[in-house]
């Protein structure tokens, strides 16, 4: 081997380690071992969805009006010709039709923040359901409840921009329900819209808070949460010679790596193959927004639909609380959702209580095994999908010619009665799948690791701090890299959506021309 320490370049290198200690932690970074489990992947898929609506946000914000200035339409789109709207709304229309690959980049991104919002949401369900959230990883898991509802509130910032006929009812409904807060619901309404609704300014300063705030906000808390899961190392579902002092899977190079990089490629691939050939949010069609033109089957996005939901299933009651009246709103738009997530953020602290399991946990539960908490969760998602049918029941009713009356009363029944039942339902089947096939962790390893050296993991907490190391790597069979397949798979992908998005600038080109 050659001694690098011999040369000019070598000795400075050196003298520069000897220094600030690079050396030692770039390898304690490349021989992070990753557990391998295909649940693992939707944190990175938020991760890489996040980055693909960062990358398509700053075309969007090259093309972008945001102005509520009153204009006449005289672009391209024949229908809306001569049509009053905003200058907001008709840089959208004018980004959809004249700019090239205007649409294709709107819809990427519109996709993006689906897939981003969607990966979260199950990320968070394969954590709770697995008992990841368990010490020490409170933190960790408190870090991502936020995460999500920042991500929603971005979400929401964007679809409101738009100042379509569809965003325009969402941002009113927003105002709403920002009014209907006791006591401080009037002036925070005013402050955040700049007067009654609809304000002044609105646009630019939700422009900026999209642009600018929160996804600082989001690269921060997504930094705070893979610190915070590099810290304690990854968690690990038991079995195969998984322990709770040592870490089974993949080291972060060349292996990990080459699969996450092959999956970054699949990811962005996908969410471009779906923004050409997949419409979405088509709002020349809904026209400019106008407080008497709403129309049956306005869909908010799958993130805020549950809360749609919520307030057609409110029956018209309000409270009177001395001089304040609290509107009907507020409870399934603000109460409702904050004790939510409230719950939510008090979870890992609340089965600790109960429980009284504080112990350090680094191997992840079957959901089988704690049939209570599986149960639990699962009637809180029959309630989600409950409210989720609610929001989009006025859709259902036009279709199918039903009533709207005795549909909401069987919602609102349902809402009450179907999580009780999944979650019975559930708590069964769990219990008796673990008693017919118990958790056997003293299982001996399935094949016999390579050696390697044994590094401590940096920073591990409590009485496993001594114990804790990086795992054997387990590569498949062979010796072949498991990542390297997902990466052809990624790249192939990538070059399909680069001919797609070559054929549709073609197109697009041609049509201009023509």
């Amino acid at each position: 081997m050659t001694d690098h320490t011999t040369t000019p370049l070598g000795r400075l290198a050196q003298w520069i380690d000897q220094r600030v200690g690079a050396a030692k932690f770039t390898r304690s970074t490349l021989d992070y071992v990753f557990p391998k489990h295909f649940t693992f992947l939707f944190g990175e898929i938020a991760l890489y969805s996040f980055v693909v609506l960062v990358g398509t946000g700053i075309f969007l914000a090259l093309f972008y009006t945001p102005s509520e200035a009153e204009v006449i339409y005289a672009g391209t789109y024949e229908p809306l010709r001569g049509v009053a709207m905003t200058e907001a709304y008709e840089s959208v229309v004018d980004l959809s039709f004249s700019v090239r690959a205007g649409l294709l980049f709107r819809q990427t991104h519109h996709w993006a923040a689906l897939v981003f919002l969607g990966a979260i949401f199950i990320h968070l369900c394969r954590v709770f359901f697995t008992g990841a959230f368990r010490r020490p990883r409170e933190l960790n898991w408190i870090t991502g409840v936020t995460l999500m509802i920042v991500a929603i509130a971005e979400g929401f910032a964007g679809y409101s921009l738009l100042d379509d006929l569809l965003s325009g009812t969402g941002v009113r409904i927003g105002y709403s329900i920002a009014e209907s807060i006791p006591v401080v619901g009037t002036w925070l309404a005013y402050w955040v819209w700049g007067g009654e609704y609809p304000g002044e300014g609105f646009l630019s300063r939700l422009f900026a808070v999209h642009i600018f705030l929160m996804p600082a906000l989001i690269a921060a808390l997504i930094g705070v949460h893979l610190f915070l899961v590099a810290r304690p190392h990854h968690t690990q579902f038991p079995g195969g010679g998984r322990r709770e002092d040592n870490v089974v899977g993949l080291r972060l190079w060349p292996s990990y790596a080459t699969l996450s990089v092959g999956l970054f490629f699949l990811v962005a691939a996908v969410l471009h193959l779906m923004g050409g050939f997949l419409q979405i949010n088509p709002v020349w069609l809904y026209g400019p927004y106008d407080v008497f033109a709403v129309s049956s089957g306005s869909q908010a996005d799958w993130y805020f639909l549950w809360l749609q939901g919520a307030l057609r299933l409110m029956p018209g009651v309000s409270l009177e609380l001395g001089p304040w009246t609290v509107a009907n709103q507020f409870f399934p738009a603000v109460l409702y959702p904050g004790v939510v997530f409230a719950v939510l953020y008090l979870w890992p602290f609340l089965e600790a209580r109960v429980t009284g399991d504080r112990g350090e946990h680094h191997l992840l539960d079957r959901p089988r095994d704690r049939p209570v908490r599986t149960a639990l969760g699962a009637a809180a998602i029959a309630g989600f999908v409950v409210l989720l049918v609610a929001g989009s029941d006025d859709v259902f009713v036009t279709t199918f010619d039903w009533s709207i009356v005795p549909v909401r009363n069987i919602e609102r029944v349902a809402f009450f009665v179907l999580p009780a039942l999944v979650g019975l339902a559930v708590w069964k089947a769990a219990r008796d799948l673990s008693r017919a096939a118990p958790l056997d962790r003293t299982a001996p390893p399935t094949r016999s690791p390579e050696p390697m050296p044994a590094n401590i993991a940096p920073a591990a907490s409590g009485a496993a701090a001594a114990t804790v190391r990086t795992a054997p790597r387990r590569d498949s069979p062979g010796g072949h890299d498991v990542g390297r397949p997902t990466a052809i798979v990624g790249a192939v992908a990538t070059v399909g959506a680069v001919v797609a998005l070559g054929s549709l600038v073609r197109r697009a080109l041609r049509r201009h021309s023509s």
